[in-house]
């Protein structure tokens, strides 16, 4: 039986080389040091004795909320289509908006790269920077409460989104149709109306299909701040610890969602067959 003997030299099978381990077991130390210094401000900031007792508090509010108040559903029709109308005209202000900007700030058909984009790419970060209650927030302070608060300050969230999606789709189609366009002696607005618009018209309907759905979810706790819709009758119910009432904003909030949720699933799957 012959016996094989491996060689001095003979160098053992490592995923990682010397450096690269202490660069990784260091990563892993550096994680856990920081890990250890949040846990530790966090504890310092937190009252334990209320994370203790929030099993018995949370019992006792699901206890006082059941069953809900269903004779207030009647209280709650015009707030839900209070929010209905604020996801919904704001969706269309921001596309109103949103789709010419895109326009401006694609390198493809901007008519400055230097001067409009810029001045374009500024406002589509700062309106997805701030959220939609900071953005209530705002209005309401300048607006007054009310939908009106509610309308701009959806329409402001997403204005951002908007242009931010459709310039990157325009950036990105086929250039040939447009050459093949330009060719003819059109002008620069029938470019983008029959060579543009044509490759990303689908993109924008999911787009703001799926815009209007999130904004459906965030209409629904503008009120809190003011902004309107059925966000009102939920924070004056928590202010007066009107918890049956809660139960019943929760559920019809749920059940506005799942309507909202179930209508754009359709819009996007009568899209996708076409």
């Amino acid at each position: 039986m012959a016996v094989k003997f491996l060689s001095d030299d003979t160098k053992k099978w490592q995923r990682h080389d010397l450096k690269t381990s202490l660069m990784i077991w260091s990563g892993w130390l550096a994680g856990l040091v920081l890990f250890v210094l949040c846990w530790q401000i966090i504890s310092e900031a937190t009252t334990w004795f209320f994370v203790f007792d929030a099993p018995r508090i949370a019992e006792d509010i699901f206890t006082r909320a059941m069953p809900p108040r269903w004779e207030y559903i009647n209280e709650l029709w015009e707030p839900l289509w209070d929010t209905f109308n604020i996801a919904t005209i704001g969706t269309g202000i921001a596309i109103l908006f949103g789709v010419p900007m895109a326009f401006l700030t694609a390198n493809n058909t901007t008519p400055s790269r230097y001067i409009i984009r810029p001045i374009c790419m500024v406002f589509i970060v700062a309106s997805r920077s701030i959220n939609s209650l900071i953005w209530a927030l705002l209005t309401v302070a300048i607006l007054g409460p009310g939908v009106l608060a509610g309308v701009v300050a959806i329409s402001l969230r997403s204005i951002g989104f908007f242009a931010k999606l459709i310039y990157e789709a325009i950036e990105e189609i086929d250039t040939t149709p447009v050459e093949a366009i330009r060719a003819t002696g059109a002008s620069p607005l029938q470019v983008m109306a029959y060579a543009v618009w044509p490759q990303v018209k689908a993109i924008f309907v999911g787009v703001a299909v799926f815009r209007w759905d999130v904004n459906i979810r965030h209409s629904t706790v503008l009120g809190l701040v003011g902004a309107g819709g059925i966000g009102l009758q939920l924070s004056s119910s928590l202010n007066t610890l009107a918890w049956p009432q809660v139960s019943l904003i929760i559920l019809a909030i749920l059940l506005t969602v799942i309507f909202s949720e179930a209508i754009s699933a359709r819009i996007r799957a009568h899209i996708m067959n076409k």
